[in-house]
């Protein structure tokens, strides 16, 4: 029996431009489905990163008739003058009455020295310190009167309720905070909230506790923000809540919407320290480690994958070698695995034949 004749294979014309058949190096992985994102504002694609959006929804209302407004207050000196005049006219009065054991004094005279008496006693009474950084809240019956923000010596009338209250500018460091961001991965958060009271009558009374409030504003605050972006870019280059000016500026302006009806002032909430809990941290550092080697192999692949379509085109283009298909795989999986060895990267393609 004679051989069957074998046929040649045909040779594949030389083009000056010839890629690498990619699909027969690699399989293709399955598409991973997109991150449902918030969809950033407020900045463009070139320029700084996007920054977060939390849905929208409006502050608390603010009473209008509640609002800051000067108290009755006078200088000290006036009330100091005041009542030496008034002590000094019933000194008067009962000098000319001595001596009191053997002479009354007429009805209108002892009229005049308890009046004189009284005004004294007002007079001394009312006298108060006031400090910088703080203001005295009045009230009578319920009812407020009117704050007073004058420093050193001030007279209030006796007769109405005195509050002190601080209005410096404070800041205030919150304990850790459990969050969870966007993809529902456990985080612990503390912010630095830069405060101040802006109106005296509201902060005092338009809330049982201004300073609780601001505390619990702050939590739910930044749960609200955190929970719009992801930790981590783990699936390309999303924005996430490593930005920490565009975090800070999204918390601090929805927290100053939530304690102005309160008469609170908020000029900056910044997070600190932004980490994940101590039940998933691990979890997590393994999945950055991954995350951070894929992209290390993703790059030297790239450039292995360059030297080989580059080798391979010079190979070709020049006339050193004429290739059918079945050589050329076999010479780009070749010399793909040798510069992958030689440049530590991916493991040795399986080769099948």
């Amino acid at each position: 029996m004679t051989e069957p004749q074998k046929r040649p294979l045909p040779v594949r014309p030389r083009r000056h431009t010839d890629g690498i058949p990619m699909n027969d190096l690699f399989r293709s992985a399955p598409a991973r489905p997109a991150l449902n994102l918030p969809k950033p504002v407020g900045r463009t694609d070139d320029g700084p990163t996007p920054s977060v959006a939390p849905p929208h929804r409006p502050p608390p209302p603010a009473d209008p008739d509640l609002t800051e407004r000067p108290g009755p207050a006078v200088p000290g000196w006036v009330a100091v003058l005041t009542g030496l005049t008034a002590l000094t006219g019933a000194a008067a009065a009962l000098w000319r009455a001595r001596p009191l054991r053997t002479v009354e004094l007429p009805p209108w005279q002892w009229a005049a020295l308890a009046g004189c008496v009284v005004v004294a006693v007002v007079s001394f009474g009312g006298l108060t310190r006031g400090r910088t950084g703080s203001a005295w809240v009045l009230s009578l019956f319920g009812r407020y009167r009117g704050s007073v923000r004058r420093t050193g010596l001030v007279w209030i009338s006796p007769f109405v309720l005195r509050r002190r209250i601080d209005v410096r500018l404070r800041h205030w460091r919150s304990e850790p905070i459990a969050v969870v961001d966007a993809e529902g991965a456990a985080l612990r958060v503390v912010v630095l909230v830069v405060w101040s009271v802006r109106d005296t009558a509201r902060a005092l009374l338009a809330v049982d506790d201004h300073l609780g409030y601001l505390r619990e504003q702050v939590e739910a605050a930044t749960a609200r923000v955190l929970s719009q972006l992801p930790a981590d870019a783990f699936r390309g280059d999303a924005p996430t809540l490593r930005d920490a000016e565009a975090v800070g500026d999204a918390l601090t302006r929805m927290l100053a919407a939530e304690c102005r009806p309160v008469g609170i002032a908020v000029f900056s909430a910044q997070p600190t320290r932004i980490e994940y809990a101590p039940e998933v941290a691990a979890a997590m550092r393994r999945r950055q480690i991954a995350v951070l080697d894929a992209k290390h192999r993703d790059s030297v692949l790239t450039g292995v994958i360059d030297a080989v379509d580059d080798t391979v085109t010079r190979l070709t283009t020049r006339g050193l070698v004429e290739l059918d298909d079945f050589e050329r795989q076999a010479l780009v999986k070749d010399l793909t695995v040798a510069f992958c060895t030689r440049s530590g990267g991916p493991a040795e393609p399986n080769h099948q034949e």
